[in-house]
């Protein structure tokens, strides 16, 4: 296992800190699964596939995620 350090802004933390509280895990957990989103995305990406949510109702798309 390896160990980084990042340096959030305040608001940013907040908001982690905020959803760990609501989704009842830890802000590790958060970040570990941000980092593997992301990694799902750039990897799609370069198959020229894109990165949205979907409402579960209506199979529409609802927003498209750009960036990155």
């Amino acid at each position: 296992m390896n160990r980084f350090s990042v340096t959030l802004s305040d608001d940013l933390n907040r908001e982690i800190e905020k959803a760990a509280r609501e989704s009842e895990t830890n802000k590790n957990e958060i970040l570990r699964k941000a980092l593997q989103l992301y990694l799902a995305a750039y990897y799609r990406k370069k198959k020229n596939k894109k990165l949205g949510l979907v409402n579960p109702e209506t199979n529409q798309l609802e927003t498209e995620i750009i960036g990155l």
